[in-house]
């Protein structure tokens, strides 16, 4: 299924599973690279591990990428499940490798025997359909997932290959080697051709989410709309709905938010309730839902700026243009103006005097009477002078710094 000018980066651990993979890419003389991750987690072990598949590499002349991660330091960081760092760790950096070396391919040995367990750990984390699908992320190849642990073995032994033993695999320390141990083993023994029939059921399923992902694009086709920086959903898209809870789940858990029945809490709640998952957020705003990745917050940080030139980031400001008052232009006194600007977001209590009306006005009031979802309220910048508010930047200025008949240094911003 691959050409001979595809470029493979294959993971190796240094196992029975991985090495049967590196003799059978060797076989096919397909070209490829190995990657090992030293997790650091087993001492002198993991040391060894690493010159193994290092030693094997170089016997065959082929290329070898290794890294020590300090697993547990992150761990401590995160707060993950330590096989859940490892796993985001290695996949960071096998991606990282194949953008930087230009691999068409990652590649890892998860076998027919992994599957299994993966399964069984979903069935009970209430993961849905995907989560019984088999191990997920279809951008790296898996070649053996049909293939049984027993069959790989046999292979091993037929050709006298070499392999590492994890000392930790024979422990029940993780869930994945008390079901390896103990569940499967009971599983296999009732069911004596109960791997193939699950591979079956696998197919079946996998099928199944096919079908679910094409209707549930074609749902968001139809009622995600995307905006500049979110995506707006209209509370009547989950009107009649059958089965709400099942599309609540599959629509939103691509983005972190698994829980239906929150959700669905969300559409009664009052508008200005949100829910948060690691990657987005989900707001409830008066007859729609708001649906937007988090702020990193390094982009919320105030910008300085005096206009002797344009400003490009973090939006843009055109210095010049017509004479003619607008919301996008904002014609400014400049002698009452104290340089640097800054441009910033709104904070607890700011006020200004909007050009055009009587006193001044809290802009948390504007915001209402402007009908501002608070998305629409995080992403409004405001140029700033000595932090008095100069421009609702694409709305309204402060009368205080507004030109007038007789201002002879006037300056001039458009909002591009």
């Amino acid at each position: 299924f691959l050409s001979k000018e595809t470029s493979i980066l294959l993971a190796c651990s240094g196992g029975v599973d991985s090495m049967v993979l590196l003799f059978l890419l060797q076989q096919l003389d397909y070209s490829f690279a190995v990657a090992h991750a030293n997790f650091q987690l087993r001492g002198n072990e993991s040391n060894t591990d690493e010159e193994f598949v290092r030693s094997c590499c170089e016997k065959n002349a082929i290329p070898c990428f290794t890294k020590r991660f300090d697993t547990l330091a992150q761990k401590n960081e995160t707060k993950d499940s330590i096989q859940m760092v490892a796993r985001d760790l290695r996949y960071q950096w096998f991606k990282t490798l194949q953008k930087e070396e230009g691999f068409t391919h990652i590649m890892t040995a998860h076998h027919l025997d992994d599957q299994l367990e993966t399964f069984l750990i979903n069935t009970f984390r209430s993961s849905g359909l995907r989560g019984l699908c088999g191990i997920p992320d279809h951008t790296v190849l898996r070649p053996l997932q049909t293939i049984s642990k027993e069959e790989l073995l046999a292979f091993a032994k037929t050709h006298s290959l070499s392999w590492r033993e994890d000392a930790s695999n024979k422990k029940d320390d993780y869930v994945r080697n008390a079901l390896r141990h103990h569940v499967i083993p009971q599983i296999k023994s009732i069911f004596p051709e109960g791997l193939s029939q699950f591979q079956s059921t696998l197919h079946h399923l996998q099928d199944a989410q096919k079908v679910l992902d094409n209707h549930m694009a074609l749902f968001r086709k139809q009622f995600f709309i995307n905006k500049e920086t979110h995506i707006a959903i209209p509370l009547k898209a989950f009107e009649n709905l059958p089965d709400l809870d099942f599309y609540l789940h599959a629509l939103f858990a691509p983005y972190g938010l698994q829980h239906s029945v929150d959700i669905k809490a969300l559409l009664a709640a009052e508008s200005g309730k949100q829910l948060f998952s690691k990657t987005h957020r989900l707001i409830k705003n008066r007859t729609e839902l708001l649906l937007t990745p988090q702020l990193d917050g390094a982009s919320e940080e105030a910008v300085l700026w005096t206009p002797h030139q344009d400003l490009l980031f973090p939006l843009h400001l055109k210095v010049g243009g017509e004479n003619t008052p607008t919301a996008e232009n904002a014609i400014l006194d400049a002698d009452r103006l104290k340089y640097p600007l800054s441009l910033r977001k709104y904070q607890e209590g700011d006020y200004f005097y909007p050009h055009g009306m009587q006193g001044k006005k809290k802009l948390s009031k504007f915001f209402k009477d402007e009908k501002y979802s608070m998305l629409e309220k995080e992403n409004q910048w405001l140029l700033c002078s000595e932090n008095q508010i100069v421009w609702v930047i694409g709305k309204r200025i402060d009368a205080r710094f507004a030109a007038q008949e007789n201002t002879s240094n006037t300056l001039i911003l458009q909002c591009q």
